[in-house]
């Protein structure tokens, strides 16, 4: 496997973060995967630009709209996030040179999939393959392992959330 970045905290721009290396791959005619856990809005941005960047970008939702609860997982939530492990399984036989695992820290976190089993997926990567995990949280275990780890956090808020379209989604 190549680098492991973990992108990790309270503040808006984890995704984006990943997104950006992602589009910077892709400048270099690199092949890159997207798995995106815990979301099922395919209007966002990065997965309307896909078929724009065939070959080189693929990008898979493995969740439901809204928000997961945690404290009592749904067994649905349970389930996607497995069928996303499989689905990076079966992208890492394509070689990416970069594999973004966006929310997966979180979704370890959860508990909707073992810390252990995360750590075994980035292991198994090709040694070409960067790998990039993002998450509001993330378990201990996967902070160490992690190359390079940036925590991003708010500093401030519009009183009122506003997401804008081609900003935040």
């Amino acid at each position: 496997m190549g680098y492991v970045y973990l992108y990790i905290g309270t503040g808006a721009g984890k995704t984006t973060n990943a997104l950006g290396l992602a589009l910077r791959s892709v400048g270099h005619g690199h092949k890159v995967s997207v798995i995106q856990f815990m979301k099922g809005r395919a209007n966002t941005g990065e997965f309307k630009i896909a078929g724009m960047l065939k070959p080189y970008y693929n990008i898979y939702q493995v969740g439901r709209k809204g928000w997961v609860n945690f404290k009592k997982p749904d067994p649905k939530d349970v389930a996607a996030v497995a069928r996303g492990m499989d689905v990076a399984r079966r992208e890492l036989k394509r070689k990416p040179r970069l594999l973004v695992l966006d929310e997966l820290a979180l979704a370890a976190w959860g508990k909707l999939v073992s810390v252990k089993d995360v750590i075994a997926l980035v292991r198994s990567a090709p040694k070409s393959t960067n790998v990039v995990i993002t998450g509001r949280y993330a378990p201990k275990e996967l902070v160490e392992f992690a190359d390079f780890v940036n925590e991003i956090k708010e500093i401030r808020y519009p009183k009122r959330m506003v997401a804008v379209k081609g900003i935040n989604f």
